[in-house]
């Protein structure tokens, strides 16, 4: 064995462990029994055997386990009783126990609660980044793959599926025995099980058949939804199969749908975890509703073959996984829909995401270094969900989609079943590509940012004569210290430098009854468009129109009021977008004036998407962008505006649309009235589908904007019959109580991580109880909230701290706000990194507000 230096024991599972117990130990099987009581409140028993091989016995084997000692009733070591020495969450076995090849240790413990996700009829396991030690010991690092071979024993009435097939099952007078075949070969963050009290539906997908577990008992959605998501999971790993011409790799594929599951899924082989709230849609669905679930199932499909077949070595590369999940489920979507709306779909789904992270001071590279795996769940936000689809895609665009699909071809068969880098799936694109890859991978993947793009067109008698478009980095050119002027904050990721973004993106010059569409090659500071030279000028030219290039993109003044001439869905979406980042930029856009726009556009606009684009828009300028001096003045119109497209719409999802857009920034005692007839009679306007969730919505609403909600909180609770929605109505009620003393009790009662389990429901409240019209009480919790982030990194799942942070900061926009963010990041000089940068990200609008009020003045 090569010599592995001594790893040393340390909190979490770090580098330097996970790198000896490499290059030490293989061949690793759990064989696992838990014996999983009806009541929540007692302790699961279990009982494992680890076995492995083990090359050297020079250091004490470590095996992971973030729980008490005292969880631990026996250990002992290839049949010998050993003393339990817990140390810094590491289950620490001496070398006189251990020998050169087979070893097992032996273990009867109590599991650990803190990935097991009990409730009072159901649980699941997420361990997803590193949480599996907190359930069981184990070796919790992604390139130790292992066998699991696991029985359950359950509650008479509970169903459960696992990674692998159930080898048999026997009942006696008190419980269910489940006993599984050996799984495949995973890490152990793909290791999962869910039982509990579920519904059970066996159905075909494409030539294979699955289990799939659900407790929705609406018949609407019933009805609309469970042949579909069959019919979509078949889709999906056909096209799978087809594009990497790799057969399903794994013995099964079954699913289950949780209530208020934390993530929108979870890719475990053989046992995938969704939101049931994203899988099961009723008869009013909208077209994004719709697309959301195509894609979150073809994402998670995709994940069989990236990241479950071949699996990142370190989280570092966690981005690998999610990128090729996401790029994969928009390319099969390609094959369904068409080019057209496709590039539209892409363009909507991925870029203000992107961007949302991207123009702010925290901005994160794609790829990011990782010292120890206790901070994995930082690496995870949408840089590496949505910027790194657009990186991708502009990486196959380079390449040539033949060569770019050989090349990943080759990546997968070489790394199958095994665990793989970026760098080496770049080695191997590399001898496909006739670019340089190692110097586009460092401005696209090893660094943050976007560049801001500008242009000088020159014309003499009618005719282009010159069209030179330039780049530069969106910060850091002329701040060789990095200290932002908005926040005062130092930010070491915006050094000053010369770095550009190659890409390829699409430009449009209009012209009375045509347009011209010219391909650009952006590959330096500074490129002449010389295809442009001698044409006709246009009456506007539209930057990235095809909405494939990224960067702020510049604004014909005359594009402002043109926008009708735009024939394309895909060219008005990507002025929209445009629009939006420059007056985010205060790059000659007023709040007002966009909005002024938009406002035009909302009764007009005909496609979908661009429809949720404007909306969203509307919202965000309305709540965050104008001044509450600035609402009362304009919230009359808005409201008109919205009503009136929404009452002449004859499209149900546009009518829905924009009747949420209505919902969202109502003010008038009018409009609450009329809102509150809707709600109190269940009778929706003409041609408009409400479900409860939407009454739900609709009732916050209203909360929101009474002085005393009791009753009508009240009342929707008891329409609810649903088990699961009534508790996450009970969960969310106090924070949108009007008693102030309710809505205190709330936030004081989540400084508790058992009040914080339902991370869904908890970021869901935290947005009413920060809403706009509750901030004049609600600021006072912000310190608190920033105080308590550490924690919740700590102790709760890969997106909470994000949702926390997004939350609670996304619609403030005073300078007392501010002031408090500013304040304890000075007070905190040496504060994580990573979760400073977070606070950065969700803060983002809140600074621009202030950037864009000091301009105005």
């Amino acid at each position: 064995m090569k010599s592995v230096p001594d790893p040393g024991v340390e909190t979490g599972v770090s580098r330097s462990l996970a790198n000896y117990r490499k290059a030490n130990i293989s061949g690793i099987h759990y064989l696992m029994e838990l014996d999983i009581p009806a009541e929540r409140e007692k302790k699961i028993g279990a009982v494992a055997d680890i076995s492995f091989e083990l090359k050297s016995t020079k250091y004490p084997l470590q095996l992971d386990f973030k729980e008490d000692q005292g969880r631990i009733q026996k250990l002992s070591v290839n049949g010998v009783p050993v003393e339990i020495k817990l140390q810094k969450e590491h289950l620490l076995i001496a070398q006189q126990y251990l020998k050169p090849g087979k070893n097992v240790v032996h273990l009867e413990f109590w599991a650990g609660d803190g990935a097991l996700n009990r409730n009072a009829d159901y649980l699941y396991t997420l361990f997803v980044p590193d949480r599996a030690r907190t359930v069981f010991p184990c070796f919790d690092q992604p390139d130790l793959k292992a066998v699991y071979t696991l029985t359950l024993k359950l509650p008479l009435d509970w169903k459960a599926i696992a990674n692998a097939a159930l080898k048999d099952s026997s009942i006696t007078n008190t419980a269910k025995i489940y006993r599984f075949k050996p799984s495949d070969t995973i890490s152990t963050y793909l290791f999962s099980f869910s039982a509990g009290k579920f519904n059970k539906m066996n159905a075909p997908m494409d030539h294979l058949s699955g289990s799939f577990l659900y407790r929705e008992t609406d018949t609407a959605k019933l009805k609309h939804s469970l042949n579909e998501i069959f019919k979509i999971h078949g889709n999906s790993l056909k096209f799978m199969e087809n594009w990497t011409g790799i057969p399903y790799p794994f013995q099964k594929f079954d699913f289950v749908a949780i209530p208020d599951f934390q993530f929108g899924g979870m890719e475990h082989v053989g046992a995938i975890q969704y939101k049931e709230s994203s899988l099961f849609l009723d008869g009013g669905a909208t077209k994004d509703q719709l697309n959301s679930r195509n894609n979150l199932i073809a994402h998670e499909t995709a994940h069989m073959w990236f990241g479950d077949l071949v699996t990142m070595n370190w989280f570092t590369d966690v981005w690998m996984k999610e990128v090729f999940a996401n790029f994969m489920a928009d390319k099969s979507t390609e094959e369904i829909t068409g080019k057209a709306d496709f590039d539209l779909k892409f363009l909507v789904d991925h870029f203000p995401a992107a961007y949302g992270v991207d123009r702010s001071i925290g901005a994160n590279p794609i790829r990011q270094d990782l010292d120890n795996l206790k901070d994995a769940g930082t690496l995870y936000g949408n840089i590496i969900y949505h910027k790194a689809p657009i990186m991708m895609r502009q990486l196959e665009r380079m390449m040539g989609k033949e060569k770019f699909q050989q090349g990943v071809r080759e990546y997968l068969n070489k790394f199958a079943n095994d665990n793989a880098s970026w760098p080496d799936l770049i080695a191997i694109l590399d001898k496909y590509a006739a670019a340089d890859l190692q110097k586009w991978n460092k401005v696209w993947v090893n660094d943050s940012g976007r560049p801001l793009v500008d242009y000088q067109l020159e014309k003499k008698d009618g005719k282009i004569t010159s069209f030179r478009i330039t780049q530069k980095p969106e910060y850091g050119v002329n701040n060789s210290v990095g200290i932002d002027s908005r926040t005062g904050i130092e930010s070491g990721n915006r050094k000053a430098n010369e770095k550009i973004w190659p890409q390829l993106f699409e430009l449009t010059l209009y012209y009375p009854g045509s347009v011209k569409e010219l391909t650009v090659n952006l590959n330096a500071k500074s490129v002449e468009v010389k295809e442009a030279i001698g044409m006709e000028a246009p009456l506007f030219v539209q930057f990235n129109s095809s909405g494939q290039g990224y960067g702020v993109w510049p604004v014909d003044p005359v594009m402002f009021s043109a926008i009708d001439r735009m024939e394309q869905p895909l060219n008005r979406a990507a002025a929209y977008i445009a629009l939006y980042e420059n007056m985010l930029n205060g790059r000659s856009i007023q709040p007002t004036a966009l909005l002024d726009l938009l406002m035009s556009r909302v009764g007009l606009e005909k496609e979908e998407l661009n429809l949720k684009l404007i909306t969203g828009y509307i919202g965000a300028i309305f709540w965050e962008f104008t001044s509450p001096q600035q609402r009362l003045a304009i919230h009359s119109k808005l409201e008109k505006t919205l009503w009136n497209a929404m009452v002449n719409q004859a499209l149900p999802n546009h009518k829905k649309m924009l009747f949420k857009a209505y919902q969202d920034i109502f003010l008038s005692k009018s409009a609450t009235d009329q809102l509150f007839l809707i709600w109190k009679n269940q009778q929706a306007p003409q041609g408009l589908i409400l479900s409860e969730d939407d009454y739900t919505a609709l009732t916050f609403a209203l909360a929101l904007r009474m002085d005393n909600n009791a009753s009508l909180l009240q009342s929707q609770l008891d329409r609810i019959r649903n088990a699961d929605r009534r508790k996450r109505f009970e969960f969310i009620k106090p924070a949108v109580s009007s008693d102030l003393s309710d809505r205190n009790a709330f936030f004081k009662r989540l400084e508790l991580k058992v009040n914080r389990e339902k991370e869904a429901n908890v970021g869901v409240a935290l947005y009413y109880l920060h809403h706009p019209l509750r901030q004049a009480t609600s600021i006072a919790y912000l310190p608190k909230s920033l105080e308590m982030l550490s924690e919740i990194q700590t102790t709760g799942d890969i997106f909470f701290p994000q949702n926390w942070l997004q939350s609670t900061f996304s619609y403030y926009q005073s300078e007392e706000a501010a002031k408090m963010v500013t304040d304890f990041l000075k007070a905190n000089p040496d504060y994580s990194p990573k979760l400073k940068a977070k606070i950065l990200q969700a803060t983002d609008y809140l600074y621009r507000a202030s950037a864009l009020r000091n301009a105005k003045d």
